[in-house]
């Protein structure tokens, strides 16, 4: 698992697009968070979400995936390590963006939206895994976001992002049903990645 870890990193720090996105997520961040801690939070939330869902997503998208497993061919390990290199991309790319939150003296915010980025990352990498199309997944969720929880639900819990905005925001019922909700999308990872890449 150390060295899908070690491998997912530096791709992650090496391939131009995904360090571009990071470092303007980050400026932006830094710049919201400067102004209103609230967009600090929903832009930091969402960026966490969306590199976590790219981490997993990118080997099917760029037909990597076959010679990753080929490495190493027990896919819980390849999938497990996916999974903690989301959570730390997640994780520094939050806790970097909300420097000026922390700067202004609101570290409850911050401390609150970082408790909440593991479980985001979970969620984000398991879904990517059993979709395995980030496009699919982020307009998917995008549209889940809208219609299903917002329009429908009206933000209520315990629809799975509405739970982690509650999370995001030091709730700790929010945070209970947030990770179930990442325990629920891991298992179904977990049943689903055996299956065959011929047809991605």
């Amino acid at each position: 698992m150390i060295s899908i870890l070690r491998s997912e990193l530096y791709r992650t720090a090496t391939i131009r697009s995904s360090l571009v996105s990071l470092t303007v997520l980050i400026l932006l961040g830094l710049l919201l968070g400067a102004v209103n801690i609230d967009a600090w939070a929903l832009m930091a939330g969402m960026g966490a979400f969306g590199f976590a869902a790219m981490i997993v997503a990118q080997h099917y998208q760029h037909r990597t995936a076959f010679l990753l497993y080929l490495s190493q061919p027990r896919r819980m390990v390849v999938l497990g390590g996916q999974l903690v290199a989301a959570i730390v991309v997640a994780t520094a790319f939050v806790a970097t963006s909300g420097l000026a939150v922390l700067i202004r003296g609101e570290s409850g915010p911050y401390k609150d939206l970082l408790t909440m980025v593991p479980i985001a990352a979970i969620l984000a990498g398991s879904c990517a895994s059993i979709v395995r199309r980030s496009t699919w997944l982020l307009l998917g969720c995008a549209g889940w976001f809208v219609f299903v929880e917002g329009l429908i639900g009206r933000l209520k819990l315990p629809l799975p992002f509405t739970a982690l905005i509650s999370a995001g925001a030091g709730e700790t019922r929010g945070l209970v049903i947030a990770a179930l909700w990442a325990a629920v999308a891991f298992a179904v990872a977990s049943l689903s990645i055996g299956r065959d890449l011929t047809g991605d």
